[in-house]
């Protein structure tokens, strides 16, 4: 079992998944309410990341954080290194990759919440914020679960962006999905095979929890 790369891949996973929660929230929560005629040109964008190939989307962001973009100069002019094949540019693409992942979820979960209740928090004095912190929250919590727990299993997941935007750098880059590979480029497959095994395992356990929590998000808000 290669830890190193596993370490790795929980702390890539933690970090996209707490960047989703602040950037997927607020931007769900306009998903849900706008009546912009526009919004499927938004929806398809936060969507694209599901059927576009890992590796057209790596190659782009690659682009975009190159020395000769404009944010990559600007974040080496100001950090004194690059993002490409540095786990600052692999946290970008990750949350690039996975956001739909959680957008999709909160999404939902937004929409099943009763207007009414949100009116009537308003009524009662409570500002936008506090009504969104204390009645939105607690009634979208399940899906909004569902949400982070899918962006998490998903970055875990992840290889073709991992690759072209990261690299092969250990202890930097190298995920546990690069560690599978590179085993069985190396014709190691009891190393692979271990390692294959617990990542089947986790993605067991994730799914299980993931349709646990939908199913209990339907009975508390029943189809009407």
């Amino acid at each position: 079992m290669d830890w190193t790369a596993i370490s790795l891949s929980l702390r890539l996973s933690a970090c996209t998944t707490l960047v989703l929660v602040g950037l997927g929230l607020p931007l769900a929560w306009w998903l849900a309410n706008t009546r912009w005629r526009g919004r499927f040109l938004v929806e398809a964008v936060v969507a694209l990341p599901i059927v576009l190939p890992p590796t057209v989307l790596g190659f782009y962001v690659l682009m975009a954080l190159g020395p000769h973009s404009p944010l990559g100069s600007f974040y080496e002019s100001i950090f004194g290194q690059r993002l490409p094949f540095s786990f600052q540019g692999l946290l970008i693409a990750s949350v690039l990759y996975s956001l739909p992942f959680a957008v999709q979820p909160f999404v939902s979960a937004f929409a099943t919440v009763d207007r009414r209740m949100i009116e009537a928090s308003w009524c009662l004095g409570v500002g936008s914020l506090g009504t969104f912190r204390r009645v939105v929250l607690p009634l979208a919590w399940p899906g909004v679960l569902v949400g982070i727990v899918l962006s998490f299993a998903h970055t875990m997941g992840e290889f073709g962006v991992v690759l072209m935007v990261g690299g092969n750098v250990p202890g930097a880059t190298r995920t546990i999905s690069i560690s599978i590979y590179d085993h069985v480029q190396a014709l190691d497959y009891a190393a692979a095979h271990q390692t294959a095994l617990a990542m089947l395992a986790f993605s067991f356990v994730v799914l299980s929890l993931t349709y646990a929590l939908q199913r209990r998000s339907t009975r508390a808000w029943p189809i009407r």
